[in-house]
């Protein structure tokens, strides 16, 4: 791995790291939890957020809209994702399945963005305002799900000029196919970086020293 990160200049966007899609009981946990498990997901992310921190480097939480009673339902055309979200009220507001995973918790110095509606990040939200607030110019998308929401906002980065870096283990989808398809046909055509976690993390600590 040649890459190297300016801890001032490059934040870990945590994408949905919410109890739906990461804890046991989770609405949408038992659709990802074969691969969530292959690749080992929750220490692969444990292990980044904690060692940005460690290293200065600054971690943004990226949310997904939280259901609401009445999301959708005057809409004129809700994308199919959505329409899920409708059916199933997924990270509902005031429930637990809407909170964040226990071990990804909003610390000091942490930035929590707007939550967005779609699958980017940036799409009608303060992400990109409060990344360049920030003076960061380099971005790791971690979290879920790999073909949705961190493609879409991993492209929209690269898009806004940001240098954009894909961590393969720290990431989950429902299929292989999904996982393939986000790693080795589509990545490769934005992401500035594919690495794994121990790539990522030997990085941060070389650019701490």
């Amino acid at each position: 791995m040649t890459e190297t990160y300016d801890p001032r200049r490059t934040a870990v966007l945590l994408v949905d790291p919410y109890n739906d899609f990461l804890s046991e009981g989770g609405k949408v946990w038992p659709h990802l939890e074969l691969i969530a498990k292959e690749v080992g997901l929750l220490d692969h992310l444990r292990s980044v957020v904690t060692c940005a921190r460690e290293s200065g480097v600054r971690v943004v939480f990226v949310p997904h809209r939280r259901w609401e009673p009445g999301d959708y339902e005057t809409w004129d055309h809700p994308s199919p994702t959505q329409r899920k979200i409708q059916e199933r009220h997924n990270f509902a507001r005031g429930t637990w399945g809407g909170q964040f995973h226990p071990d990804f918790q909003p610390q000091a110095g942490d930035v929590v963005a707007q939550e967005h509606w779609g699958q980017s990040g940036f799409a009608n939200t303060d992400l990109d305002l409060q990344l360049k607030q920030h003076g960061i110019t380099h971005v790791v998308v971690v979290g879920l799900l790999a073909n949705t929401c961190i493609e879409s906002t991993g492209r929209f980065a690269m898009e806004l000029g940001y240098h954009v870096t894909l961590v393969r283990d720290a990431t989950a989808a429902f299929l292989p196919e999904e996982m393939h398809a986000s790693h080795e046909l589509n990545g490769p055509t934005y992401a500035h970086a594919i690495v794994t976690t121990d790539d990522l993390t030997t990085a941060f600590t070389g650019a701490q020293a």
